[in-house]
């Protein structure tokens, strides 16, 4: 498919060194920002300076277990000397603490989604570029290995694709509906292995816990290729599964049980002439398991760390000046494509139960 989904360990150098040692923090260390602040203080050539949250005793306790420096601000942060920092505040914060970093040249990794909307997008963006500042959005599913094992397979040009994210109820990102808090790891994907924005889109949503959606289905026409997906936060237990059907393969994906499965034609060529040649001659071969005739493959999946590959990858384009592969851009299709899905659920009758 020859997909590029991160840091793939190899030095790809240009301008300073991979071993130029980086001031990095994190300004929200809630759940997701606790891991951010610990790989960055494990990381070689990164001195951890500390952590940014509206919360006193967060980030003491942070400071505390992972070194660098309690901040009550964004410009107390500034002030003290940085030159990345990975942002996991609530959505909704995402430009008023990106803003001020980025426009001073200090790169940003923002987590998902880059923004709620789609013109608050554009402006984290444009802080960026005046700046001059890195901005990579923080789409970690891209560098999960599950993901990296079928990105790799070869010419594979999907004309099927199914997604389902179904997960109990948390309680956090409430601040956003599961559109933007869980459907977006696959609108990024889904971008990322079609290279382009969906032509037609049909959805529906329930919402239970509050006014936003908890459950959405939208099936999505990318030209020759049709996808449907599914999120939830409202299961009794995790799923996180992915099926592509092209011309050529079939691949099925599990993120929980870090497996992929790939039948090809090609491989299984004979088996299927010699299916097509029987039934044309109208034999009767309703005792035959179809499942023990295909050859199956199963890639290798590694156990590499999403979240470090990500931030390696993001150190990489602060230290080199090349473009993240998750830009601005690519955040903010994933955004335009959820705020279209939201539309069509919203003129498709949402509701309440």
């Amino acid at each position: 498919m020859n997909i590029h989904v991160g840091y793939d360990g190899r030095c790809r150098i240009r301008g300073m060194t991979e071993t130029k040692t980086l001031r990095c923090a994190v300004v929200g260390v809630g759940r997701m920002g606790k891991h951010h602040a610990r790989i960055y203080s494990q990381m070689d050539n990164v001195d951890f300076v500390g952590a940014v949250d509206q919360s006193e005793d967060r980030r003491k306790d942070i400071v505390e277990e992972w070194g660098g420096q309690p901040f009550a601000s964004v410009d107390e942060l500034i002030a003290s000397g940085v030159d990345a920092v990975t942002i996991a505040t609530p959505t909704i914060y995402h430009l008023e603490v990106a803003e001020p970093l980025l426009e001073r040249g200090i790169a940003c990794l923002i987590e998902k989604p880059l923004a709620p909307t789609a013109e608050i997008a554009t402006a984290i963006a444009d802080a960026a570029e005046k700046g001059g500042s890195v901005l990579q959005v923080g789409h970690v599913v891209r560098y999960d290995p599950v993901m990296r094992a079928v990105a790799s397979i070869e010419n594979l040009k999907p004309r099927f694709i199914e997604m389902v994210r179904i997960s109990p109820m948390t309680f956090r990102s409430v601040d956003v509906g599961v559109v933007l808090d869980m459907m977006i790891h696959d609108l990024d994907l889904l971008t990322m292995l079609t290279a382009q924005e969906p032509n037609e889109i049909h959805a529906n949503a329930v919402s239970v816990m509050g006014e936003a959606e908890d459950m959405c289905n939208a099936r999505l026409e990318f030209g020759e290729c049709t996808a449907n997906v599914t999120a939830s936060r409202l299961g009794l237990k995790t799923e996180r599964k992915l099926r592509i059907i092209s011309e050529d393969s079939y691949v099925s994906a599990d993120f929980v049980k870090k497996h992929v499965t790939l039948v090809r034609k090609i491989a299984n060529e004979d088996q299927l002439l010699d299916l097509r040649t029987r039934l044309a001659a109208g034999e009767d071969l309703s005792n035959i398991d179809y499942v023990d005739l295909v050859e199956v493959e199963e890639p290798s999946v590694g156990d590499e760390d999403a979240l470090t590959l990500q931030a390696k990858d993001f150190l990489h384009s602060v230290r080199t000046g090349e473009k993240p592969h998750i830009d601005a851009e690519a955040g903010s299709m994933a955004i335009r494509t959820a705020e279209r899905i939201m539309e069509t659920a919203t003129a498709a009758g949402a509701r309440m139960l």
